[in-house]
């Protein structure tokens, strides 16, 4: 395996599978699978969720909600998400463990750095949930800081789309993929990665990321064997 410790970045809208809203257990069990195929070789695995499937404290700010509760409400839903996922992963034999940046001691553990690491060195996959603990800062901004803090060797941002193209590629049919390109890069030419935050923060630790499909099975096990799957942004 080429990465020894992953933190996987997944999307609340990705749970949603075909559904308008909410989990969709099918797409959750799909997940667990892959998640399992790299646990079985040893990959050491964290998880940071999104919540929009469920609420997004953006949207909510847009209609006249207070941006603070809003983010809040957000926070919820991505440990939501986690209990969902930790489930699922569960139902397959894996270990692991659900952290909160926000008390919530009945559901889920304190996030506490050294305790996430000793999880992943026992094995267990860890899911971070409650995203940094902040208002205005979005779950992107949670997992790279997450990622740095357990020592993590890459950011491995699961979506629907095999890597980062020069366009919208499901808008424009001639947008290219790239299948390697630097932080500067991306910056320059305006692409979507991440939001700024979380892609500045990346970038000054100089942790690399990788944009795969999550959806194509297989494809997990491939980026985390070194395979040329998806876009990686590098120094």
């Amino acid at each position: 395996m080429q990465y020894k410790r992953i933190l996987l970045k997944l999307s609340g809208e990705a749970l949603m599978g075909n559904r308008q809203y909410g989990i969709d257990p099918v797409r959750l069990k799909e997940y667990a699978e892959e998640i399992q195929k790299i646990v079985d070789k040893g990959v050491q695995v964290a998880i940071v969720i999104g919540g929009g499937n469920i609420f997004r404290g953006l949207a909510g700010a847009s209609n006249g909600m207070d941006r603070v509760q809003g983010d809040h409400m957000g926070m919820l839903a991505t440990v939501i998400n986690g209990l969902a996922l930790q489930g699922a992963l569960e139902d397959e034999g894996i270990q692991t463990r659900l952290q909160s940046a926000i008390k919530i001691n009945e559901v889920a553990e304190p996030f506490i750095r050294r305790r996430a690491i000793r999880h992943l060195e026992k094995g267990r996959v860890v899911i971070f949930g409650g995203g940094t603990g902040n208002p205005y800062f979005t779950t992107d901004s949670a997992a790279v800081l997450r990622a740095i803090e357990i020592n993590a060797d890459v950011i491995l941002k699961g979506t629907r789309v095999d890597g980062i193209y020069t366009a919208d590629p499901e808008k424009d049919k001639d947008a290219t993929k790239f299948d390697f390109i630097t932080f500067d890069d991306v910056l320059n030419k305006g692409l979507k990665v991440m939001d700024t935050t979380a892609f500045t923060l990346s970038q000054e630790n100089e942790l690399p990321i990788i944009v795969f499909d999550m959806n194509k099975q297989g494809n997990l096990l491939k980026v985390v064997s070194g395979e040329k799957v998806g876009t990686k942004v590098n120094l």
